[in-house]
């Protein structure tokens, strides 16, 4: 047994459940730490002049990207009080980046995460997207109430156990 999950179990078992099918933490204790990061990717539609207000710099509340960026780090240093299973893990790195699209009217966002620790970063990376995402959100709602934040989700992690799964380029 490993991890509270028994040698012989099928993959597909939920490892954040218990026997009697409880959430419980896992125990990561018995891993090695090993350098492992974590690329997630969401996106924000906006109006096409909600977009020109962020590109410009006009949005009344401030710096629409500069913030976004600084809470989605804030978000990802976060995560283990926001997600209840979550191990508290050391962070490295974390970067979030933003590419304006003109043609889908929104904003792309991008957050890497990166840390040497016993479990992965996805959740992280993950929530420094959703956090940049709703505090993009959070500046423009007095000038735009169409927004929508999509497809967040994970893209690429690497190290540990699973070697590196590239889920898209």
């Amino acid at each position: 047994m490993k991890d509270g999950v028994r040698d012989d179990a099928p993959a597909t078992r939920l490892t954040h459940l218990d026997e009697q099918g409880r959430a419980s933490m896992v125990d990561v204790g018995w891993k090695p730490d090993t350098e492992r990061e974590a690329v997630a990717r969401g996106f924000v539609s906006v109006q096409r002049e909600t977009l020109r207000l962020i590109k410009e710099g006009l949005v009344k509340k401030g710096d629409v990207l500069a913030t976004a960026r600084l809470a989605g780090i804030m978000g990802a240093k976060h995560t283990p009080q926001l997600i209840p299973l979550c191990h508290p893990i050391p962070i490295n790195h974390v970067a979030v980046d933003f590419e304006v699209d003109d043609d889908r009217c929104g904003i792309h966002i991008t957050a890497t995460a990166k840390t040497e620790a016993k479990t992965g970063v996805e959740m992280e990376a993950l929530t420094a997207v959703s956090v940049a995402a709703l505090t993009l959100y959070d500046m423009c709602k007095s000038v735009d109430r169409g927004m929508r934040i999509q497809d967040i989700r994970l893209v690429r992690k690497r190290g540990g156990k699973s070697g590196e799964i590239v889920l898209e380029e």
